[in-house]
């Protein structure tokens, strides 16, 4: 059984910073590429920024030198740091995780709220 569970979010001010965990729970799977999208309401979910299990990363150009992405595999934990944060941001930030159980599936967590004020 996989489970994946960001945290992390919440209220932070224009030009602020916050960082967004997410734990995949997968003790007998190794767990690849990991990402994190966000979405607001009415819109589709948009990726935000990516991690190869060897630490490639890539980013959206919306994000690029404001948001880090960095993983921890001892752990199976990726991480967002969010500097320099802007009213835009705000969104539901969902992680996903590619799971090899086999075949390689792509499991999301609940999401966690990021409300940025101006």
């Amino acid at each position: 059984q996989v489970q994946v569970v960001e945290s992390g979010g919440g209220l932070v001010q224009s030009g602020g910073s916050l960082r967004l965990s997410c734990t995949v729970s997968s003790s007998n799977f190794n767990v690849h590429g990991m990402s994190w999208y966000r979405q607001v309401p009415g819109k589709q979910r948009e990726l935000v920024a990516g991690i190869t299990r060897s630490g490639r990363t890539n980013y959206e150009d919306y994000v690029k030198g404001r948001f880090t992405i960095s993983r921890d595999n001892t752990k199976n934990t990726v991480y967002l740091q969010m500097n320099n944060v802007k009213p835009e941001d705000t969104a539901v930030y969902y992680c996903d995780a590619e799971v090899d159980v086999g075949m390689l599936n792509n499991y999301w967590g609940q999401g966690t709220q990021v409300t940025v004020s101006s």
